[in-house]
């Protein structure tokens, strides 16, 4: 009796389970068939024993089918089983049918798994995308700057979105390529003159290269004119010349401020010496007395003579030539 009890218990348990998971994938599967989408009962539920929602699944083969595509239902849980984004790849492989793109499902899901947008990737190659670069500053030859913005049409290229670099390497090599050509003109009125000769000569250096994009056109939004960059810094050279002459003169009056002061130190060492000299004489007269080799008569003698030879100095000095 227990027996019959625990096996009843363990079969309305095993109905109520079947019920559960075969009543949701019940309806899902009636919509596939009316859709004609050929999903079959047990693939659906055996989906959620593999953790796939079969509601995504089933949805993206209805569109499939619809859009008159053939993408079989195990491809498109595969997908989903290694991260990536069914309706996403979905969406974008009816786009490229209806625009008569080549796309095959297994490129799509390179793309999608590869982390780009394989959706907007098809988008922008029915509709091109513009990119305007940042303000990019150059200077002409003749020193005057010169400040472009440029837009940039691009289309993506589906066979080179795996592996291709983005927008922001066409921005930069875009930018690369208007300083090389505002750098390499001889004036900058040429190039006000013909803006479009700047993207005439980026699109000749095939900047699209490596990219994931295609360049359609380059044109260029605004120019203008920037900074005197030539005379500043014929400027800044002249001021720095002058403070190099200015250094230069300075030390050399250093020089010649040091030589007057040693002259000067030079004249008061003669006169020191002169003094020396003179405070001498008395001494040596004084000893000419005392050894009797001068007389006094000699001595009034000389002391008239210096009387006389200081008169005549003082007769003939310019102050009493003026009196």
């Amino acid at each position: 009796m227990e027996f019959g009890y625990i096996l009843f218990i363990i079969l309305v348990v095993a109905i109520f389970v079947l019920l559960f998971f075969v009543g949701s994938a019940i309806s899902l599967w009636i919509q596939a068939l009316v859709s004609g989408a050929r999903v079959s009962l047990f693939m659906i539920v055996f989906m959620r024993f593999r953790k796939v929602p079969p509601k995504l699944i089933v949805t993206a083969k209805i569109m499939v089918v619809k859009a008159g595509l053939d993408i079989s239902t195990d491809n498109l849980e595969s997908h989903f089983l290694a991260g990536g984004n069914v309706m996403r790849v979905v969406q974008a492989l009816i786009a490229a049918d209806k625009a008569n793109i080549e796309l095959g499902f297994n490129r799509a899901v390179a793309i999608d798994l590869a982390g780009r947008n394989v959706l907007e990737a098809v988008q922008m190659s029915v509709n091109p995308k513009v990119i305007e670069t940042p303000l990019v500053a150059a200077m002409a030859k003749d020193g005057i700057q010169l400040k472009a913005i440029s837009r940039v049409t691009v289309r993506a290229d589906i066979d080179r979105l795996v592996g291709g670099a983005g927008e922001e390497t066409i921005l930069a090599r875009v930018g690369e390529g208007i300083v090389t050509t505002i750098g390499s003109a001889e004036t900058h009125k040429k190039v006000l003159e013909n803006p479009d000769s700047i993207s005439k000569r980026v699109l000749e250096k095939g900047l699209d290269a490596g990219t994931a994009y295609e360049i359609l056109s380059i044109d260029i939004a605004d120019v203008d004119v920037g900074k005197n960059i030539g005379a500043e810094l014929e400027t800044d050279r002249a001021e720095a010349d002058k403070k190099i002459a200015q250094a230069k003169a300075e030390e050399r009056r250093a020089m010649a401020f040091a030589v007057e002061q040693e002259m000067k130190a030079r004249v008061e060492e003669m006169r020191a010496k002169v003094v020396e000299a003179e405070a001498e004489v008395p001494l040596a007269m004084a000893e000419a007395f005392r050894k009797g080799n001068i007389g006094v008569m000699d001595y009034y003698k000389m002391k008239n003579i210096m009387a006389d030879t200081q008169m005549r100095k003082k007769i003939g000095s310019p102050e009493r030539e003026t009196e």
